[in-house]
């Protein structure tokens, strides 16, 4: 069963809280909140203030047990943004964005999560029997040269490979002449 929690219009970035709630996403409620007391984070004093809420509306509505608990998803999303203004130079405004944010946190049992995992590993466990030869693969060996030369055209089938190599020769005669058409002298 979920537990959830909500915080609203928490006067931080919801950048700076992101920070704080991604370290306990996922962990037990205890280890949770023992990671909270003693981070340096400005924003883990209302994280943990909003954790030990969730943690009491599961004991007393729910009556679920505290060491069963953990932090199954927590969320930050922005709230509205104050907007006021601060003198600069040449007669300007610059606009200043007080921004706030509301966190919301789901708890879940740890217990229907062991079964779970049970089966997953019963599942994972059935995968891994299976011979090690299906698993690895060789790959193909695979000539570049004629790939290359197929995709630009040049593959001739009459031409052997030795009168493929061979290009032909310009003499200095032959380079002469086409310089001296191009510049129009003879």
């Amino acid at each position: 069963m979920d537990v959830k929690a909500k915080l609203r219009y928490l006067r931080m970035s919801p950048r700076k809280v992101r920070l704080t709630a991604n370290l306990i996403n996922g962990m037990p409620v205890a280890k949770a909140e023992n990671q909270l007391a003693f981070s340096k984070k400005y924003a883990a004093r209302p994280i943990l203030k909003l954790l030990k809420s969730a943690i009491a509306n599961a004991e007393n509505n729910n009556k679920l047990k505290k060491d069963n608990l953990f932090v199954k998803k927590i969320t930050v999303d922005q709230g509205p943004t104050l907007k006021r203004w601060r003198a600069r130079a040449f007669g300007r405004a610059g606009m200043i964005r007080k921004r706030s944010s509301h966190v919301s946190v789901v708890l879940g049992e740890l217990k229907t999560m062991a079964s779970k995992k049970k089966i997953a590993k019963s599942a994972s466990s059935k995968a891994d029997k299976q011979p090690a030869k299906d698993k690895i693969t060789k790959r193909p060996v695979v000539d570049y040269s004629e790939i290359k030369q197929e995709a630009k055209g040049k593959k001739d089938e009459s031409k052997s490979p030795d009168e493929q190599k061979k290009k032909p020769s310009l003499s200095f005669k032959n380079i002469k002449d086409k310089f001296s058409r191009r510049l129009g002298e003879g």
